[in-house]
């Protein structure tokens, strides 16, 4: 499964729900957005290492021609219709591309994307 950034970011505040549904993935994984979405919000180089050290939990997903390119595609077919944001596009299509469900606590996000299995997640 895909995790979105907002899940991670409860992990790391300590929310023992999520850090459940983390730990039981086998096949957890992160779209390297959320490792940059997460990296970017580190106040200082400790808490940048210790972010670094629990991604290291997770598969990372790199952006590919195939990602982009599907992402491309979203904008497209909803980008008129909802407002969507360049990092939960690419994210989508990462757990698409894949062929895996993302767990996300913002599903309303995702919802328009008809080949996205989603897997709500809430606190």
């Amino acid at each position: 499964m895909v995790f979105d950034t907002d899940v991670l970011i409860w992990v790391l505040r300590g929310n023992d729900k999520a850090a459940l549904v983390a730990e039981q993935d086998p096949q957890r994984a992160v779209s390297i957005i959320t490792c940059m979405e997460l990296l970017g919000h580190a106040r200082n180089q400790r808490e940048m290492a210790a972010i670094r050290q629990f991604l290291g939990h997770f598969e990372t997903i790199p952006l590919s021609e195939e990602i982009g390119l599907r992402g491309c595609l979203y904008v497209e077919q909803y980008g008129l219709k909802i407002d969507l944001a360049p990092a939960d596009v690419l994210i989508a299509a990462t757990a698409v591309d894949r062929k895996q469900s993302l767990c996300t606590g913002n599903p309303k996000h995702y919802r328009p994307i008809s080949d996205l299995e989603l897997k709500p997640f809430r606190p």
